[in-house]
């Protein structure tokens, strides 16, 4: 299985059949819920690192903030460019590169987009650019999941069709990452591939974030920015400067 297993899945079509029905609503709440909370004031400037095809870059630019969206997949961002208008703009970029020194008010990592690699330096390396890139007093979010609450409700396997594609999913958590493999066959042949995301616990990311010099200030457990409870909570949200 390709260790880099990121580089081509997020690039395939199928991916974007797999998880087409994305919750916007909720995406939006949570932006609606961050913004208040941190007092973001008009026209600054957020990164959407990791921003997939722009959902949070695209109404974050719509309520008035300078929005740059990057994601490694070529496929993603062209389609988020279809969006780009002056305050808001999308690059294809690899998070363990440098980019912007001392540039951002914000940066914001969404919906599980770390924890992809092997080797732990590459996810400090990604964190210590996210340091160098924010300007001074600026903010960064991390909205990774929980993963007590995976292990909890972890669903081994199932199946789901989708544009008539009938993808087979299998889940297991193994070695400290969790891993969901995921077959199925559509023109006319047999596709495997496989998610792996390292199980990081609150504990590991405060000590990952402190090795890069990034202080947690607050952490949350959902979209509604409640207290993060380790068994309860279906999200492990931080915030840091």
């Amino acid at each position: 299985m390709n260790n880099n297993w990121f580089e081509e899945w997020f690039d395939s079509k199928y991916y974007h059949i797999l998880y087409q029905h994305r919750d916007y609503a909720e995406a939006q709440l949570f932006m609606d819920n961050l913004v208040a909370y941190l007092g973001i004031a008009p026209r600054s400037t957020i990164w959407d690192l990791a921003c997939g095809k722009g959902r949070h870059s695209i109404y974050l630019a719509e309520k008035g903030f300078d929005v740059t969206g990057t994601d490694l997949s070529v496929q993603s961002i062209t389609a988020a460019r279809e969006f780009e208008q002056q305050y808001l703009s999308f690059f294809q970029h690899d998070m363990r590169d440098g980019f912007r020194i001392n540039y951002f008010d914000y940066i914001f990592n969404l919906f599980t987009s770390f924890g992809y690699f092997d080797n732990e330096k590459h996810d400090l390396k990604v964190l210590k650019n996210v340091a160098k890139s924010l300007k001074n007093n600026g903010i960064f979010v991390m909205d990774f999941l929980n993963v007590h609450h995976v292990a909890a409700h972890l669903v081994a396997e199932e199946t789901k069709v989708l544009s008539d594609v009938k993808f087979h999913i299998t889940r297991n958590i193994t070695d400290g990452y969790i891993v969901k493999n995921i077959s199925f066959e559509a023109e006319g042949r047999q596709h495997q591939h496989q998610e792996k995301v390292r199980a990081f616990s609150r504990d590991e990311l405060t000590r990952l974030f402190t090795k890069a010099g990034l202080a947690v200030n607050t952490i949350f457990g959902d979209y509604q920015l409640n207290e993060f409870d380790p068994q309860q909570s279906p999200r492990l949200i931080l915030t840091s400067c």
